[in-house]
Order: C-alpha cells, then sequence, then structure tokens
C-alpha cells in the first residue's frame, strides 16, 4: 500500500511540475511570436516556419541557447529544457490549434 501512494504521490508531483506548452508559450514566447516584432517568425505561420524548420531541430535549439538576432538567448524561457525548446519550437511552427 505504501508503495502504492508512493507511486500515485510521485506521478501527480511530476505531473504538476511539467507547464503545457501553450502555457510555456504564453509566458516566454508571446511577445515576440505573436506579432512578429524584431523579425521573430509569428507562431502557426507555417510558411515562415518552413525554411527554419528544414535547418533541423539541433540548429534550432542552439539558436535558442544561444540567441539569433533579436533573440536574447534562452528566448526569455531560462528555466525550459530541451524538451521544452522542442515542444515549444514545434508548436509554433504547426497550424493554429482549433479551438
Amino acid at each position: 500500500m505504501k508503495m502504492l501512494f508512493a507511486a500515485i504521490l510521485m506521478c501527480s508531483t511530476v505531473g504538476a511540475l511539467a507547464e503545457p506548452t501553450e502555457a510555456l508559450y504564453q509566458k516566454s514566447c508571446f511577445a515576440c511570436h505573436s506579432t512578429g516584432a524584431a523579425g521573430a517568425p509569428k507562431a502557426h505561420d507555417t510558411a515562415a516556419w518552413q525554411p527554419r524548420m528544414a535547418k533541423g531541430m539541433p540548429v534550432l535549439l542552439e539558436s535558442v541557447k544561444k540567441g539569433f538576432n533579436a533573440m536574447p538567448p534562452t528566448g526569455m524561457c531560462t528555466g525550459c529544457t530541451d524538451a521544452d525548446y522542442t515542444a515549444l519550437i514545434e508548436f509554433m511552427a504547426a497550424p493554429a490549434p482549433a479551438k
């Protein structure tokens, strides 16, 4: 019984720590990628993202971590992991989600 409780507690804690990609986008990326400020490709503009995605995720991750053009290093998401950055890039490069 104690093992089951510990497993449930651990899973619920991990789930609580993970921030959904859209919420992370709103907090960290929205300011520039919603408007195209300073040349940022707009979120869900698949035509603008296509040539960037063609460079490959390793190149895009390096750009986010080091900064690129007007985007500061980490792109305003200092606590993001590579998995977070990948999810954010894929979210922004995809067509707009249906509401």
